[in-house]
């Protein structure tokens, strides 16, 4: 079996910024490589696996449960949640479970602050079992308590990161997290787009390495929407800076039949259009590739959805004094945070009639009250589309995972990306070493 629609049948089965508009003294193609048929359809998963090849077998699973805390509470436990159809399925087999993950960004060795424990305490509450935290992610103490343990137990192995070997693919330690194990899967869509330890590496010395549902169901969307989405498909890129977004707004320009632009990367558009966008974020060094981006959507007959108002404030703060402008008419002095009430209505028209929908990014300061409306706007368009049942709506990227959330609107959408960086890297056509790792079908 190719990770497709039967793993996904079997997922479904299993289950019963502020930053991004704040000042700066500047804000300012590659052709679409289609990644479908060597990453979605080449790659086994757990259920190409027979439960002779499950059974008492000891499984490294690499899963992201790099949540956010406030001390040691579990503020979003979306990737916990995400992570247990596939660990269910594995107990359910007769593994003997070992969920390794990274947590937060450890510089100096293990930090109590970025320990594991809140998430061994959630995912057990999740299992309805106990799930033990070891003590490290290897040695003697890790593989005598992995050796113990039954089938059926599930362990939490402590925070890869806390080796600095474990980003940098080290192979002796890849070695040593993958001692105890008998075969590895991955699970980590969020950390798929990084070749390491964890992700990559034990791939090398454990036999089969394969894709869990979670990993799977990513693909299928994503990568399905990009290569073979519904038409007429559209796209909404926002976030603060058209250079870190130019990838991807290139190659879904050139799938996609309409773009919203929305966020800080506004205004150097604007800019390239020949408007004052007073105080607002600009990247002066990419004006020239924004009036690119829209020559090229001209040529393609595209069409960019710029907004027609902004919503602007004196200072970047959230007791700011604000105005709606019209956005070729931002006064001197001031900066925009988000959409207009106007541009919000005109995006609902404009994506009335598309099958499917890729957001990825927001349109304002949306961590403001003052400057939330535009994000929270286009999600209730989106979501709306999604619940009458003839559009696909996908949510990828980091900012626009959380707006979705603090909306109340995520479960009315077709699918919520569980990674920020590998969504976009998926999204602009770029081959996940995680994935590419992972044994052929």
């Amino acid at each position: 079996m190719k990770f497709s629609t039967t793993v996904l049948a079997l997922f479904a089965a299993s289950i019963a910024t502020s930053e991004a508009f704040a000042p700066a003294p500047t804000f300012g193609v590659r052709s679409f490589v289609a990644p479908s048929a060597f990453e979605l359809d080449a790659k086994k998963s757990i259920s190409d696996l027979s439960d002779e090849e499950l059974k008492g077998k000891k499984v490294l699973i690499r899963c992201d449960l790099n949540v956010p805390l406030d001390g040691k509470t579990i503020t979003d436990d979306t990737r916990i949640r995400s992570s247990v159809p596939t660990i269910e399925y594995l107990k359910s087999k007769g593994a003997i479970v070992s969920v390794c993950s990274h947590l937060g960004r450890p510089k100096d060795g293990p930090e109590d602050k970025f320990s594991l424990a809140p998430c061994a305490t959630r995912l057990g509450e999740l299992l309805g079992a106990d799930v033990k935290l070891a003590p490290d992610c290897i040695g003697e103490d890790v593989a005598a308590m992995i050796n113990s343990a039954k089938e059926g137990d599930v362990i939490l192995l402590e925070n890869t990161r806390f080796y600095k070997e474990e980003e940098k693919n080290e192979p002796g330690f890849v070695e040593k997290l993958a001692a105890p194990f008998d075969l590895y899967v991955n699970d980590a869509f969020g950390t798929a787009h990084r070749a390491h330890a964890s992700t990559e590496g034990v791939t090398k010395f454990l036999q089969p390495s394969v894709g869990g549902f979670l990993l799977a169901k990513e693909l299928e969307y994503l990568d399905g929407a990009v290569t073979g989405g519904k038409k007429p498909m559209a796209a909404i890129v926002g976030g603060s800076k058209v250079s870190s977004k130019i990838t991807v707004l290139n190659t879904l320009l050139d799938k996609c039949d309409k773009i919203v632009i929305g966020g800080g990367m506004v205004f150097t558009f604007l800019k390239a259009k020949g408007y004052e966008v007073g105080t607002s974020l600009v990247e002066e060094d990419f004006i020239e590739t924004a009036k690119e981006v829209m020559t090229k959507a001209e040529k393609l007959d595209k069409t960019i959805l710029l907004p027609s108002d902004i919503i602007v404030a004196d200072k970047f703060d959230k007791d700011a004094e604000i105005q709606v402008v019209a956005s070729d008419a931002i006064p001197a002095g001031w900066m925009g945070l988000d959409n207009g009430p106007d541009s919000t209505a005109e995006q609902k028209e404009f994506l009335s009639d598309c099958k499917t929908i890729i957001m990825n990014g927001p349109m304002g300061v949306f961590e403001f009250e003052k400057f939330a409306a535009g994000t929270f706007g286009i999600v209730n368009i989106l979501a709306d589309l999604s619940s009458k049942g003839d559009t696909i709506t996908i949510i990828g990227g980091g900012d626009s995972v959380a707006a979705t959330e603090l909306s109340g609107r995520a479960g009315d959408m077709s699918h919520i990306s569980t990674g920020g960086g590998a969504s976009l890297e998926l999204l602009e056509g770029k081959v996940l070493p995680g994935v590419a790792a992972l044994n052929d079908a």
